[in-house]
């Protein structure tokens, strides 16, 4: 059984008055053991131990956090195993997935903090002006529970990296991997205070975290209709917010396409993490032309993926993380077939042979217009919406064509035609042709996508303050 019923304050491991809230393994809706829920007073205990730390850790030179990042690496390292069990335990990844991936794209993060830090310019000359970057001081971060060491990592690394002092909110339903990360600070030797772990729901934690006066950025992940209240929280006290939201992506496959390549390769995607990522190719664009084609081709990728246990070699997806979040998409699923739409594969309920756990079915939707819910909400679940298009422009306009902004993917067999319909997509990252996420490329969005950049050196500006020192040069 796991215990996640103590907070990290000011280098301590402390008890909380507030309730403990079970922990479910989604594979089985089994309770694997339990998190501590704090409060208000806990986040004002760590926002004073950060206020502290930063008096001097914000002092600490270039070489110091280096050599701390290079600590944590080393010690994380060694605990990605473990991490990664916790992980596929926690949110239901398969259990080789949540190693590499899961885990393994946290300790990219880390490792692309070092590497970034080492020539990182704090200081630039401006005429007779010397412009400073310096740390924005105490940072807020709430991370949800579907990439959980990515999404800490990617707030923690950078902000060690520059200065500042942290207190960590993660999603209360996937608290184990935090604690173990906040295990590896600990004994990677962060300073007292620096670094402080409150576990937490959103009503508890994440609403004081948004509103303390003392917090001076809050970087969120997670639904753009969290990201709202967290916002309006944090207006009063005029903080930075930095936020990473919702999605439903467009992927565009133009008709001089490989389709057999770039359908299959749509749909895998769209499955991976059982379809549960912010920027998940959700719409599939297909040219009117060759639809019937790709709608076989996606029938059969749908089919290949391997629903099942996470600690079964050969799964491809495991189940969805939570009750909740299962419940969302099969009703979405049913809206899906109320609407009109026509389920080429999958469909509502578990896959066969499977009685428990949050396990849903791939699924594909042909027959789809862009005004329905399916193509309209982000379903964070393993299901693809299939439309036509007429021509390129018809494209463009059905992909801008939403509220979201976060990404978007283009496959043509002439890389500049699809560069030019990248550069008409009203989002912040496009995919052309198969191309994979870069950890030096800022990740965010358009629209109600956010309006933050996480990841590589656009990460660390989110970080920072800039000083105008004049007559400094």
């Amino acid at each position: 059984m796991y215990d996640c019923k103590k907070l990290l304050i000011n280098g301590e491991w402390i008890a909380t008055q507030g309730r403990a809230l079970d922990i479910i393994n989604p594979a089985t809706e089994e309770v694997i053991g339990q998190v501590a829920l704090g409060t208000a007073e806990d986040v004002d205990k760590a926002v004073k131990a950060a206020r502290r730390a930063f008096e001097t850790y914000s002092q600490t030179s270039v070489e110091e956090r280096a050599a701390l990042l290079e600590r944590i690496i080393g010690i994380y390292q060694k605990r990605m195993p473990e991490l990664g069990k916790a992980i596929s335990d926690e949110m239901g990844a398969p259990l080789k997935f949540a190693i590499h991936v899961q885990a393994g794209v946290g300790l990219g993060h880390f490792a692309t903090a070092l590497a970034l830090l080492k020539g990182f310019e704090f200081e630039k000359k401006i005429g007779t002006t010397m412009l400073r970057r310096e740390p924005v001081g105490v940072c807020g971060l709430i991370t949800p529970w579907n990439w959980p060491a990515n999404q800490i990592c990617c707030k923690i690394a950078p902000a060690l990296a520059v200065g500042c002092t942290i207190v960590l909110k993660p999603s209360e339903t996937a608290p184990i991997s935090a604690q173990i990360i906040a295990e590896i600070l600990v004994e990677a030797g962060v300073p007292q205070g620096v670094f402080n772990l409150v576990q937490g729901d959103g009503a508890g934690v994440g609403s004081a975290i948004s509103a303390h006066p003392d917090i001076d950025m809050v970087s969120f992940t997670g639904s753009t209709r969290a990201g709202v209240l967290v916002a309006k929280a944090a207006a009063d006290s005029v903080k930075r917010v930095s936020q990473e939201l919702g999605g439903k992506s467009a992927n565009i496959i133009l008709e001089d396409a490989d389709h057999q390549q770039a359908v299959a390769g749509g749909v895998i995607a769209m499955m991976s993490n059982t379809g549960q990522s912010c920027n998940a190719p959700s719409r599939m664009l297909v040219h009117e032309s060759r639809y019937e084609e790709a709608l076989k081709i996606a029938k059969a990728a749908a089919e290949s993926v391997k629903v099942g246990d996470p600690n079964e070699a050969g799964t491809g997806i495991g189940p969805l993380s939570n009750g909740t979040q299962f419940k969302k998409v099969q009703g979405l699923i049913e809206k899906g077939i109320e609407e009109g739409a026509r389920v080429v594969v999958g469909g509502p309920g578990r896959p066969e042979g499977l009685t428990k756990g949050y396990y849903t079915r791939p699924t594909v939707f042909a027959n789809v217009n862009n005004s329905m819910t399916i193509a309209r909400e982000e379903i964070f679940g393993p299901v693809l919406v299939m439309i036509p298009y007429k021509n390129d422009e018809d494209a463009i306009r059905i992909a801008n064509d939403t509220p979201y902004g976060l990404s978007g993917y283009v496959s043509s067999g002439d890389p500049q035609r699809a560069k030019r319909v990248a550069s008409r997509l009203r989002t912040g990252m496009v995919h052309i042709n198969g191309a994979q996420i870069d950890l030096l490329a800022p990740f965010g969005g358009y629209k109600q996508s956010g309006n933050g950049r996480e990841w590589g050196g656009e990460g660390f500006e989110e970080f920072v303050e800039r000083k105008a020192v004049m007559g400094g040069a």
